[in-house]
């Protein structure tokens, strides 16, 4: 198979586990070389064993400004330039609204949604030398309330809209900006919902493809976005969901 990412670089936040795992991996499969940019290295030795020195970690904290710039830092300089940016990181606080502590609210406002701005910012001046590209991972509790998770939702639709006014502003630097939004998926966070007898097949119910998303689904998206073929798609929200009908 061609490999269509050969000499371009990528920087996926919270690229070490889960969803971001599935991503890093198709990346690196396509040919290109990744950093995984997260506090911890989790399985990016698993990554290693098989992709060699095309994967990298970087300890960052994606919620501080000079931690991010740095691992923009990093990826240019043991890589040569940054051609893709992933902005996955993400926490997630449960609670209704009267519950919810302003921490909470904070760290989850903070590391999903200031931390894509953090990386937006940051990285257009690498990603407009090579027509670069940002992918921002959203969710479906963007666009859909559930009680319990104000926090999370108000800070996904953020995104969504983050991705949309950036795609408008930073075009004409030749770089696109698009937006993943995952439905119920086996692994990341959607991997917990199935230790909870009964909710697992509850949600199945309401997916008309009959069954949830995997590691494969999001990896051919995010390479759909980082490759020629979306070179005409900009400020676009793919509903990765499977046709959910809730």
């Amino acid at each position: 198979m061609e490999e269509r990412l050969t000499e371009k670089t990528a920087i996926v936040t919270g690229g070490n586990k889960g969803l971001g795992f599935a991503m890093s991996e198709a990346l690196l499969a396509e040919g290109a070389s990744v950093l995984c940019a997260s506090r911890t290295p989790g399985r990016t030795g698993e990554l290693r064993e098989r992709f060699g020195d095309r994967v990298r970690h970087c300890e960052t904290d994606v919620t501080d400004a000079e931690s991010v710039a740095a691992a923009l830092k990093t990826a240019a300089e043991t890589f040569g330039g940054v051609d893709i940016v992933v902005s996955n990181a993400a926490v997630r606080h449960d609670g209704f609204v009267k519950k919810l502590t302003p921490g909470e609210w904070r760290e989850t406002v903070e590391t999903c949604l200031t931390a894509t701005f953090l990386l937006t910012n940051a990285a257009v001046p690498y990603l407009s030398e090579r027509g670069g590209r940002i992918v921002n991972i959203s969710s479906g509790m963007a666009r859909r309330p559930m009680p319990g998770a104000a926090a999370y939702s108000a800070s996904k639709a953020g995104v969504e809209m983050l991705t949309r006014t950036s795609a408008v502003e930073l075009a004409r630097y030749g770089i696109t900006v698009n937006c993943i939004s995952p439905g119920l998926f086996d692994v990341g966070m959607g991997a917990d919902l199935q230790k909870v007898p009964g909710l697992w097949e509850k949600y199945l119910e309401n997916i008309s493809l009959g069954r949830a998303g995997n590691s494969e689904d999001i990896g051919r998206a995010l390479v759909y976005f980082c490759t020629e073929a979306s070179s005409y798609v900009n400020g676009h929200v793919l509903e990765l969901d499977g046709g959910y009908l809730g």
